[in-house]
């Protein structure tokens, strides 16, 4: 498999928690799906969570290269977890058509999170060619000074 895209994005947990709570545009139902809150639950680091999805999407969307409009939802990248496993993506809609589009077939995805900040990371993984990049790193390396 080669690497398609990268996408990293962090989050402010307090910028979350005022979105969230804001009852004149809650960012919840536009961002999340009922699957995901059902699987995040009402716990005590409830906020935290949320907000590592929120970054996981980011990421997510940054590796395909579309970022969200456009036919691209929030909601077409879903971030589940089965127990004892790492995060995972499920794309639908117009994020689904975008991965096809680029043959984006995996990914490998990491989110992490404190009190104050979340942040993850996405790569995107399929059979298109690889970038090149080794003859500019060989260049570089092998250049006089």
């Amino acid at each position: 498999m080669n690497l398609i895209g990268h996408g990293i994005d962090l989050v402010d947990i307090a910028e979350i928690r005022r979105w969230i709570e804001d009852p004149r545009n809650p960012l919840t139902p536009r961002c999340f799906t009922q699957e995901e809150l059902n699987e995040i639950g009402d716990g005590p680091d409830r906020i935290q969570r949320l907000a590592g999805r929120f970054a996981a999407k980011e990421a997510v969307l940054k590796a395909l290269g579309t970022g969200f409009g456009d036919g691209v939802a929030f909601t077409d990248v879903v971030i589940y977890r089965a127990a004892g496993a790492p995060p995972q993506v499920r794309l639908a809609g117009g994020a689904a058509k975008a991965a096809v589009e680029r043959g984006v077939t995996g990914w490998q995805l990491s989110i992490s999170h404190t009190d104050a900040m979340a942040m993850a990371s996405a790569i995107a993984m399929g059979a298109a060619p690889q970038r090149e990049c080794s003859e500019s790193v060989s260049s570089v390396a092998t250049s006089p000074r």
